[in-house]
């Protein structure tokens, strides 16, 4: 007698496949899943150790070195997870019996259809790669970007550089995050060194020579100053009169400070000049209260 083959239920073949092909699939999903925050604590551990090194030393700004180093740790930490996710995508598709040489016609045509969203995508992928190998800013700079569309500049400190995208902390505790792409013209508050600038204005009958000794002794006592020299890399330096109006006078006062700390120089230099204008019996008009005087890094 000849045996009759006896067909595989739904639920055989469910559990066949799961057996098979669906575990398969799991397995590769959960390696890519560990992979993946294996490299996120690797990338972790690096970055955290750079970041000890600032900490823990007697360095009271982070070095250009070390900015780059955390940057460039994070860039290759985003790759390799992206490389690993695509190499898990194309052995499920493998698993599941779609061959990659049978999805490229599919994907030509979305790729056309896409391609304008492509094209933004690129375009982030390559400022970013340029943004990274220029050293233009990196992890704990204090920048201001100019952003394409958007009528007022993002300021804040750096927290994540990718080749995508750009995340920032501004004063307020918000996070902003920028696609590179979209990024005009980024300025760096706080490479290298920077420089306080502070213009004080005084009523426009004052003696400007007073004046401008009175800023000099400012400078040079602030230069003494422990707390504030160990801020700054030389002397602060009256420039002279900056602007004429009618009722006031302006005379700017600079300072070269270590990157990042100008605005701390600057807050306290307005705090000795107004003190020590107003023991001379010279009054300072509201603005320099008003924070008049801007902080600019070069």
């Amino acid at each position: 007698m000849e045996s009759v083959a006896i067909p595989f239920t739904p639920v055989e073949r469910a559990l066949d496949w799961a057996a098979d092909t669906g575990l398969a699939v799991a397995l590769t999903v959960l390696t890519a899943v560990l992979v993946v925050r294996f490299v996120n604590w690797g990338g972790g551990r690096i970055t955290d150790r750079i970041d000890a090194n600032y900490r823990l030393g007697d360095a009271l700004v982070r070095s250009e070195a070390s900015k780059h180093r955390h940057s460039v740790a994070q860039v290759i930490t985003w790759v390799v997870i992206t490389i690993v996710w695509i190499i898990a995508i194309v052995q499920i598709l493998d698993r599941l019996g779609l061959p990659i040489g049978s999805l490229v016609a599919p994907a030509t045509v979305l790729g056309a259809a896409l391609g304008f969203g492509a094209q933004r995508v690129v375009q982030d992928i390559l400022a970013g790669f340029f943004i990274i190998t220029e050293r233009q800013y990196g992890f704990g700079d204090t920048v201001r970007i100019a952003i394409t569309g958007a009528g007022d500049d993002a300021e804040g400190v750096i927290e994540d550089v990718t080749l995508r995208v750009t995340r920032m902390r501004n004063s307020d505790g918000e996070v902003i995050t920028v696609p590179n792409g979209q990024i005009v013209k980024a300025v760096n508050l706080s490479k290298d060194w920077a420089r306080a600038v502070v213009d004080v204005p005084v009523p426009a009958t004052a003696d400007i020579n007073r004046v401008n000794e009175v800023l000099h002794q400012v400078g040079v006592a602030a230069f003494s100053d422990r707390s504030l020299k160990k801020l700054l890399l030389d002397e602060p330096t009256v420039m002279g009169v900056e602007s004429l109006g009618v009722d006031e006078v302006s005379v700017r006062v600079v300072a070269r400070t270590l990157p990042g700390k100008q605005f701390q120089v600057g807050r306290a230099l307005r705090v000795r000049v107004a003190a020590a204008l107003r023991r001379q019996g010279i009054t300072v008009t509201p603005d320099l209260a008003t924070d008049q005087g801007e902080e600019r890094a070069e």
